[in-house]
């Protein structure tokens, strides 16, 4: 039943006020909490806390304040970020060289008519194509990863007039309905089958299996559209392929005249050691996506970038790809901007390959000392994954880590594999105090 306009004012009050507070009192931060343990079972879903059980037993922690690589709940406690937004907060939190970029524009204007020029979106799309690799050039930007996806499905489609796709098992695109379908976990796409026709699913890491797909569907009369892969499959449990994988993926696809799209948005500015996944062997996708930390970890956007080549059908009708209200909007595209100058100007490539190195090293020592627990560590730059032996056991130690105020995540449908993805600003003495938190954690597993 709707509340009286009086009852709707004084909420909106109330919390505007917990808002503009540059301190809170005691009551205020408990009151907080409480608000969120009610709102979210009534209003949101109560899912959302059962299934944080990745790091909590009693959902009462809610995030209030962030800088760096920290972030501190309501009651001022301070938590290394080793999450990091799975990918989000590359560039940290709050950085502020972002932040300014988007001050700054929001006391200009914030969003835009829809029918004038936004200059910031033809200024952000030429950042974009100059960062891209070979001859990526036309970018078509949106909110999330998976409308970028979904983009770059139906580019392929419209590029080649072919229909089919072969995708990665374990890979992880998105949930939105192409995106889904792309996607090769049978948990999330089960509750929605039949999802969109066209999509077979190979073994991820395994071009051969790739390729033989390609065939067989060519043999009965089908056309393929695509190749849709991540460099590093990061929900699938930070699975690293061969050297050669993307290669021969290049090679297939141009070999039967199809696209390959690479999906960056979890790998790509600078996460792996490179400004993108796929610079670790040289491979130009047709298509590439990105999104997470292309927002420098203060906005939500994301994007599709192309070569010229494909892009002929948007000359005749520039919205028959997509029309997204709020894709590219002057305050998500001033932080992008900010993002791309920060990741250049500091090196962050660089700095996330040296320190994943030294981070990585120190999980490789751990697991040494505790095989029985740890099967393996594995990672590139700041994408690092720990493999448990079941998910129960990747569970605990994530709640244990906790308590030592770290920190860590699973991938959305178990926790075998822990994800460690920290912002390029974590200081070598944070890293040794996850490392020895880590260390002490599985000790009091044994």
């Amino acid at each position: 039943m709707r509340a009286s306009s009086e009852e709707i004012v004084r909420e909106s009050q109330r919390i505007l006020g917990y808002i503009k507070a540059d301190t809170l009192s005691e009551a205020d931060r408990d009151r907080i909490v409480a608000d969120s343990l009610e709102n979210f079972p009534l209003y949101v879903t109560e899912a959302i806390l059962k299934s944080r059980k990745s790091y909590s037993d009693d959902y009462s922690v809610a995030e209030w304040e962030d800088e760096g690589a920290v972030f501190r709940d309501t009651h001022g406690h301070e938590y290394i970020d080793c999450l990091g937004g799975y990918g989000v907060y590359l560039l940290g939190h709050r950085h502020p060289k972002v932040v300014e970029a988007v001050k700054s524009q929001l006391n200009r204007y914030a969003l835009h008519s829809q029918e004038l020029i936004d200059p910031l979106r033809g200024y952000l799309s030429k950042l974009v194509a100059m960062i891209s690799p070979g001859d990526l050039q036309h970018s078509y930007l949106v909110n999330a990863g998976t409308e970028a996806n979904e983009m770059a499905l139906k580019l392929a489609r419209l590029a080649t007039g072919k229909k089919h796709f072969i995708a990665m098992e374990k890979g992880f695109h998105g949930k939105t309905m192409g995106s889904l379908s792309a996607t090769g976990k049978g948990l999330f796409r089960q509750p929605y089958l039949p999802l969109v026709p066209g999509f077979q699913h190979v073994p991820f890491g395994d071009a051969g299996a790739a390729e033989q797909a390609i065939v067989q569907l060519l043999r009965s009369g089908e056309t393929v559209a695509g190749i849709i892969v991540e460099p590093i499959q990061g929900e699938g449990g930070v699975n690293i392929p061969p050297p050669s994988y993307l290669p021969d993926l290049r090679a297939i696809c141009d070999r039967y005249e199809c696209l390959l799209i690479v999906d960056e948005i979890q790998t790509g500015m600078g996460r792996t050691g490179k400004l993108f996944g796929v610079d670790h062997s040289g491979v130009v996708p047709d298509i590439m996506t990105l999104g997470k930390a292309f927002g420098g970890g203060v906005a939500p956007i994301a994007c599709m970038v192309a070569q010229h080549r494909w892009w002929g059908k948007m000359e005749d009708n520039p919205f028959i790809l997509g029309s997204s209200t709020f894709g590219g909007n002057p305050l998500v595209a001033s932080a992008a901007i900010a993002a791309i100058e920060v990741i250049m100007e500091e090196d962050v490539p660089r700095i996330a390959a040296e320190k994943g190195a030294y981070f990585l090293e120190g999980l490789q020592t751990i697991r040494e000392r505790h095989p029985e627990i740890l099967r393996d560590v594995r990672g590139r730059g700041l994408l690092m994954g720990m493999e448990f032996y079941n998910h129960e056991t990747g569970y605990d130690v994530a709640k244990r880590l906790f308590r030592k105020n770290v920190l860590v995540g699973g991938t959305l449908s178990n926790s075998q594999v822990i994800r460690i993805e920290p912002p390029y600003s974590i200081s070598y003495q944070q890293i040794d105090y996850v490392l020895n938190a880590l260390e002490d954690a599985l000790q009091e597993k044994v």
